[in-house]
């Protein structure tokens, strides 16, 4: 019997919906209050909800990222929204435009993960996946055995999904190690949020053990943070650019579908991200639901691949605007 493709929702972030400047490639002017910000977020929460979109993600870094979304879920009470969100960043710069510094602090403590699970708590019972935000081996948030007896303690109580979420070039050796982690014989991990695209795709083979185990995959910077679009500033991507081009006219779709659309069919993950600003760019991104990428298709895009290590360095050259 010819196993049935997994059918990969498209679920909505809210990195760029809860604070004011993001890493990414900038998108446009827009209004960057904290008034316009918060009708901005709800405006395109109820957009996804009616497009179908019932997964929506957060974090405590997210700025306002987690108030608006409380204040949205708890304003609509729909029975069907899955939320998730994290711990271990915490949002510094405060809603001040080119602040001068790190905009997030990260700090993966037994008492930060105390204090941030007292706010996210709230978005119970719709709340389903909690998740180490950016799991690394230099905060050894994988070897702090109160930290993983607190989330296991967590998880007992509610039915929570705990999870990590990944970025870097050590990506693969993270969720390899999270994996086997256990305490007492309890398994502590059952999804992964991670970094999957075009030009980043060195985590697959692990991806695919982690979905032969069951866990829950959910793939977040499915555009690269807008590296997918063209861009002078890449003359190494032009050729990518030529065949995203070459897709889009066929498929009569924009090239970020382009990009989620490839992650849904070549990964199939259980949820790929939007991480749109407002409703205009959820819309395009949403089209990715409307047509499927053929085997030769696919095949392009998969060359698209870049060395990890480069990848990495690129992402980390970009500005927060």
């Amino acid at each position: 019997m010819k196993k049935e493709k997994t059918k990969t929702e498209i679920g909505l972030g809210m990195a760029a919906l809860g604070r004011p400047e993001y890493i990414n490639i900038d998108a446009g002017n827009r209004d960057k209050s904290e008034v316009a910000f918060r009708a901005n977020a709800l405006k395109v929460l109820d957009d996804a909800y009616e497009k179908g979109v019932r997964y929506f993600d957060t974090a405590p870094s997210y700025g306002k990222g987690e108030e608006f979304l409380k204040a949205w879920n708890d304003g609509r009470k729909y029975t069907d929204v899955v939320l998730g969100t994290k711990w271990g960043y915490t949002y510094v710069a405060n809603w001040q435009l080119g602040y001068d510094g790190p905009h997030e602090v990260k700090e993966h403590s037994l008492g930060k993960l105390t204090e941030q699970w007292q706010v996210s708590k709230e978005l119970l019972p719709a709340l389903q996946y909690y998740q180490i935000h950016s799991a690394t081996f230099e905060s050894g948030v994988l070897e702090n055995k109160p930290v993983l007896e607190k989330l296991l303690e967590i998880k007992k109580a509610t039915g929570l999904k705990i999870g990590i979420s990944t970025s870097g070039p050590k990506q693969k050796e993270v969720i390899e190690n999270a994996l086997q982690t256990s305490i007492n014989g309890d398994v502590v991990f059952d999804s992964f949020q991670v970094t999957f695209n075009m030009f980043e795709q060195a985590t697959l083979p692990i991806l695919r053990k982690v979905q032969a185990q069951g866990k829950k995959l959910i793939i977040k910077e499915a555009l690269a943070n807008g590296r997918v679009f063209p861009n002078k500033r890449y003359p190494q991507y032009q050729s990518l650019y030529t065949t995203l081009r070459t897709l889009a006219e066929r498929h009569q779709v924009g090239m970020d579908a382009i990009a989620l659309r490839f992650v849904m069919d070549y990964l199939q993950p259980d949820y790929v991200l939007s991480g749109a600003a407002d409703i205009n760019q959820l819309d395009q991104n949403l089209k990715a639901n409307t047509f499927t990428l053929n085997e030769e298709e696919l095949g392009e895009l998969t060359e698209a691949k870049v060395d990890s290590m480069a990848y990495w360095k690129e992402r980390s050259q970009l500005s927060w605007d």
